[in-house]
């Protein structure tokens, strides 16, 4: 069976994609939060019991760890039937082994197998029907609960809807700005599909973790693919870095700021730490120039001198911008900043930009040429023939 994101066919079916379809593919498919197993090829100690956790993945990227106490042989990509509180749910196998126990360790705080929940067995046909039946029945039950939802007055948003795989319980998630009373819905809910209603309220992020998308970048969003922990993102990040304060570009799908603004925090505020203070001003004999902008990279910084013309706006290498700081600690105010940017010893590039000089239809004057070339020689031979 593939996921409903993926016409793969690749997310828990029986023969995985790849590898041949021979045992599992160690990369998880195409699922959110897919799992590389690089410890499978290692064996374990023979004097060692083999560890019994297994972690299983659900819909979105809900994952959880459950205790093999029958022993029974799994493998990344095999459909189990699990333990949950009321009945049983489907999932597939995501970690088994070393990993889940280092995983483990990780995640959940207790190391005690016996406190988790068990797993039953591998899913048999009839578990694997009934849960394709239970999965297509979430966006009519979605549809069906944002219309009970607007028909109550409340104000909240249903995102994602999850059936249990026993189709016996549903689990709807919702974002909401503040407490919401829904014991009216709930009502609604059980006596219009029959089922038991759970009711998880879940933020913008975790939202767009759910519900995946395409990030700026072009790529698959990272709180969907990869990202687990959502470390707050203030906008001093974005200021460290030199970026526009614009909502509309630092936002993401999640109306939030981006998580990877701070993917490259930690370089900018230790390239920062060589540059002076944006608050001091360079102090002239004209007037103060005052900070602009700065580039970590290229080590340069940015005034705007009134002595310059129409105050334009002056470049400086950091070296230079350090010793008028000093001058100016020393009761020294040179003439002018210019006199320090002439100095600069630009480097000259050995390349010709080629593109930029030629002309944008180049390439059609060229074969018109060939063209009427082409029609010259067709007809000459055409004449030795005759």
């Amino acid at each position: 069976m593939g996921c409903s994101g993926c016409s793969s066919g690749g997310c828990g079916s029986e023969l995985p994609r790849g590898c041949k379809n021979n045992g599992s593919c160690g990369s998880g498919g195409c699922n959110k939060l897919s799992v590389f197993d690089w410890l499978s090829n290692i064996q374990e100690p023979t004097n060692e019991k083999s560890f019994n956790g297994v972690e299983v993945r659900f819909k979105g990227s809900r994952k959880e760890f459950y205790n093999n106490s029958k022993e029974i042989p799994l493998q990344v990509g095999d459909v189990v039937a699990v333990q949950s509180k009321s009945g049983h749910d489907i999932g597939v196998v995501s970690i088994v082994g070393a990993l889940a126990k280092l995983q483990m360790k990780k995640k959940v705080k207790t190391s005690n197998l016996d406190d988790l929940n068990i797993i039953y067995r591998k899913a048999k046909d009839t578990d694997i029907q009934k849960w394709k039946e239970a999965v297509a029945l979430e966006n009519e039950t979605m549809y069906g609960a944002r219309k009970s939802a607007e028909l109550l007055g409340l104000e909240m948003k249903i995102s994602d809807v999850e059936y249990q795989g026993d189709k016996s319980k549903a689990t709807f998630y919702y974002t909401a700005n503040g407490r919401v009373d829904f014991r009216e819905l709930i009502k609604s809910l059980s006596s219009q599909f029959k089922i038991r209603i759970e009711m998880r309220q879940i933020g913008a992020r975790q939202e767009a973790a759910r519900l995946g998308g395409i990030g700026a970048c072009g790529r698959e969003l990272c709180c969907s693919s990869w990202l687990t922990d959502f470390r707050s993102v203030s906008t001093s990040a974005a200021r460290y870095q030199q970026l526009s304060i614009n909502p509309q570009k630092l936002a993401g799908q999640c109306g939030k700021l981006k998580c990877c603004l701070n993917y490259e925090l930690d370089g900018y505020m230790e390239g920062i730490k060589e540059f002076p203070s944006s608050n001091i001003k360079l102090k002239t004999k004209l007037g103060d120039c005052s900070f602009v902008k700065m580039d970590i990279f290229q080590r340069k910084m940015w005034y705007s001198c009134p002595s310059s013309a129409n105050e334009s706006i002056i470049e400086l290498p950091l070296d230079y911008v350090n010793e008028v700081i000093e001058q100016n600690t020393k009761g020294v105010f040179p003439e002018k900043l210019e006199q320090f940017f002439n100095e600069v010893d630009e480097p000259k590039n050995d390349y010709e930009n080629v593109v930029g000089q030629d002309s944008i239809n180049r390439f059609d004057n060229r074969n018109k040429k060939k063209k009427k070339g082409n029609k010259r020689r067709f007809y000459k031979r055409k004449k030795k023939k005759t």
